[in-house]
């Protein structure tokens, strides 16, 4: 029996990727609606395959899988995500983790994603990979989108919104000071010398879209 650890705050969503995965005989799926849940399960039983959502309330699915990782580190996960991936691809394989299913998978398609990830394979979804393929040919572009990591890509988002930096340091529990200097590291890495600017530039570079502006 392979054993799936599937983590999301979505009840509907588990349910369904519950149902789709166990019509393969083979796979049964234990559910966790938080990070913390998820964290007390691992240290209780062995799971074969983790599924954890990308965004989630209180930790991402990111620094989730750092915290198992950390514990168990021959951990098998993958990132399970309905949102804007791209951004967090060296971010994910800096961690370790085997790569990313799309909650638009269909029932062969997860399947086969389990599967993989048992064997060893780097699962990614094909709209990644023709991504990466044309962004390798912008070098310095993609420099810059490397070096932003997912805290200063959430501050990021806060300051699209208009937030102030008191605002976003409280939203992200952070100090203002430590927002302030994550902030100017910022503008350093993107070239830019205003809030305005670094918005404007971290859309043309894809981190942001147009609904994350206020």
């Amino acid at each position: 029996m392979i054993d799936i650890l599937l983590v999301d705050d979505h009840p509907a969503i588990m349910e369904g990727t519950k149902i789709l995965l166990e019509q393969d005989e083979e796979m049964k799926v234990f559910l966790a609606h938080t990070a913390e849940e998820a964290l007390e399960m691992t240290k209780t039983k062995a799971f074969d395959v983790m599924l954890f959502d990308l965004h989630m309330r209180n930790m991402n699915g990111i620094d989730l899988a750092k915290r198992v990782l950390s514990m168990i580190p021959e951990a098998n996960i993958l990132i399970y995500t309905g949102f804007e991936y791209k951004n967090y691809f060296n971010l994910i394989i800096e961690t370790g983790i085997s790569g990313f299913v799309l909650k638009t998978a269909n029932k062969q398609q997860l399947i086969t994603a389990v599967r993989c990830s048992l064997q060893g394979e780097v699962v990614l979804p094909l709209s990644l990979v023709k991504q990466l393929r044309r962004v390798t040919s912008e070098s310095g572009k993609n420099m810059e989108t490397q070096a932003v990591s997912n805290k200063e890509n959430e501050i990021l988002r806060q300051i699209a919104k208009g937030k102030s930096n008191k605002e976003i340091a409280i939203t992200l529990v952070m100090s203002q000071r430590s927002l302030e200097y994550a902030v100017t590291n910022l503008f350093h890495k993107l070239h830019v010398k205003s809030r305005i600017e670094a918005a404007m530039k971290a859309k043309s570079l894809g981190l942001l879209s147009d609904s994350d502006f206020t």
